[in-house]
């Protein structure tokens, strides 16, 4: 007699499939592909993966649908369209009181939500609580968004500001 386990799923996302476990070489080279130029057809696909057209749709279908392909994007130098200045600025959030309603942290996720500077926002562990990737035009632009936005959010106690130099890398591909 055999007996087989059973998986119970308190969520719908805990019944998914780990797509780490169902990627073999060709979705990983598809994947690569794909990342160098998402724009690149079934067939230029096939040619680099040696499957046919109809395989690759199949197997990108899968992984569109398991979202280890999130979202098809085009990529914008932020020069080009006025934004010469980066910042990376991390913040430290004033410590959670009881009289507060809503956590200053929620505050803070919800407003960096609308702040369109800021392109990117991670939680960290450490001194300071976010690290923001900001884009702007010019020095004064950023003073406007420092002074004008980020330091009169009701939950920020602190921000230090770093400014990009140079990029010595930048990509978006994730090492497969």
């Amino acid at each position: 007699m055999q007996i087989k386990a059973r998986t119970f799923c308190f969520t719908q996302e805990s019944c998914k499939i780990n797509p780490m476990q169902t990627l073999d070489k060709l979705d990983r080279q598809i994947l690569r592909s794909l990342q160098a130029d998402g724009r690149a057809t079934y067939d230029q696909l096939a040619a680099e993966v040696g499957l046919s057209p109809s395989a690759v749709l199949r197997r990108v279908k899968r992984l569109e649908e398991t979202r280890v392909i999130d979202r098809y994007v085009a990529l914008v130098k932020p020069e080009s369209v006025g934004l010469g200045l980066t910042a990376y600025i991390t913040v430290r959030l004033e410590k959670h009181l009881e009289s507060h309603k809503r956590n200053p942290m929620d505050l803070f996720r919800a407003s960096v939500q609308t702040w369109p500077e800021v392109v990117e926002c991670a939680a960290l562990t450490g001194e300071m609580d976010y690290l923001l990737r900001v884009l702007v035009a010019d020095m004064a632009h950023y003073s406007r968004f420092i002074m004008d936005t980020l330091l009169k959010h009701p939950s920020v106690q602190d921000c230090k500001t770093s400014f990009v130099l140079d990029r010595v890398k930048s990509t978006t591909a994730v090492p497969l």
